[in-house]
């Protein structure tokens, strides 16, 4: 006797993750070709990806159901993690955001979007018939914010509004009344003024502005983008060819690997490769959508809710910032842009949604 897990495991959303993931490690290898000092770097992310993808299979073997016991102790641990990382952490470009663990640097505020979809997931669906109560989503939003305001502090504004991003988007799923949601809404818009004279530093209203006003914008705040735009222009079509970009090639996009590895894909790859880059990604989310609609109970729906918030939402700020429409925020792109935990952290969310997919009924037996 076996539980027949195997076939019910779903196939095509993992190969449409494997395809971005090697895709990620081969334009990873095109963006850093030529130098050096990160000549390993894309054997570091094919490494990366081969234990993303054990996680996978070993999230999906896990019954998403055990976590509910888990999903609060699991949330303040890596709450507890934020705060010894602004003691112990390492300072790199201003930002205290990394553990340093041999040579590798780990990113806690990455892992804890994680942590956050499970303690929501929980509390929104142990609270699904008291939605009509305002109480239900003001507490949910204060589950929320000591991750944002721990993952601001770092600073990091850019992972900041991803987290919020997924706990909006999981509140709306679990069946926030409109009401309510005017009411936050007109909440929000209250705090925005003083959010921005007083919470933002002076950089990150820099990127801001410079989206509304590029013509005032400093040269040196301009660079990056104005490279990427040239880079994504100068592709055409069919793009000139993998390792064969000038932009990058020639080092004239600076975090080419990471921010502005989309640039990277429409040089080299051009309009129908950065086009297909974004099918894929549309493909991905709609099977991801599949799962959250076909979930045994809320619970799994919003773990998948939240999976699907995470990666819908960075992949438009990082594909926007590309492309000039959103601002600079540092958010890499899922499973292409270089970087461990990132990688780790998106293939962990994959094996939960699998973990969903195999249990959305009843698991059988054959013998």
């Amino acid at each position: 006797m076996r539980i027949s897990i195997s076939r019910r495991f779903d196939w095509t959303l993992f190969g449409i993750v494997l395809i971005l993931g090697v895709l990620g490690v081969v334009l990873v290898a095109s963006a850093l070709s030529g130098n050096e000092v990160y000549q390993d770097w894309p054997w570091r992310q094919a490494a990366f990806l081969g234990f993303g993808i054990i996680l996978v299979f070993v999230a999906a073997a896990l019954d998403y159901r055990l976590l509910t016991t888990l999903a609060y102790p699991i949330y303040v641990f890596f709450l507890i993690v934020l705060l010894v990382l602004k003691v112990i952490g390492t300072v790199a470009g201003g930002a205290q955001r990394w553990l340093t663990i041999g040579e590798f640097f780990l990113q806690p505020s990455e892992l804890t979007k994680i942590a956050l979809i499970l303690a929501l997931a929980h509390f929104l669906s142990s609270r699904e018939e008291k939605m009509e109560s305002i109480a239900t989503p003001i507490l949910a939003i204060g589950l929320l914010l000591p991750a944002v305001g721990l993952i601001f502090w770092q600073p990091n504004l850019g992972t900041a509004l991803v987290v919020v991003a997924i706990g909006a988007t999981m509140i709306v799923v679990a069946g926030l009344r409109i009401r309510h949601a005017i009411f936050f809404g007109a909440l929000a818009a209250a705090a925005a003024v003083p959010a921005w004279r007083y919470l933002l530093a002076d950089y990150m209203k820099e990127r801001v502005l410079m989206l509304i006003r590029p013509d005032q914008a400093a040269a040196a705040a301009r660079y990056n983008v104005e490279q990427a735009m040239i880079g994504i222009g100068s592709g055409g079509w069919l793009g000139r060819g993998l390792f064969r970009g000038s932009q990058s090639q020639l080092h004239f996009l600076r975090v080419r690997h990471t921010d502005f590895i989309f640039s990277v894909t429409a040089e080299e790859m051009g309009f129908i490769g950065g086009a297909a880059l974004i099918i894929l990604f549309t493909l991905l989310l709609f099977r991801l959508v599949h799962i959250a609609g076909r979930a045994r109970d809320s619970f799994g729906m919003l773990i998948v809710s939240g999976v699907i918030a995470m990666i819908l939402v960075q992949v438009l700020i990082n594909i926007g910032m590309n492309l000039s429409i959103m601002p600079v925020t540092g958010i890499p792109l899922p499973f292409i842009s270089y970087g461990g935990s990132s990688l780790w952290t998106l293939l962990l969310a994959i094996g939960l949604a699998e973990s969903v997919a195999v249990r959305h009924r009843k698991i059988g037996f054959d013998a």
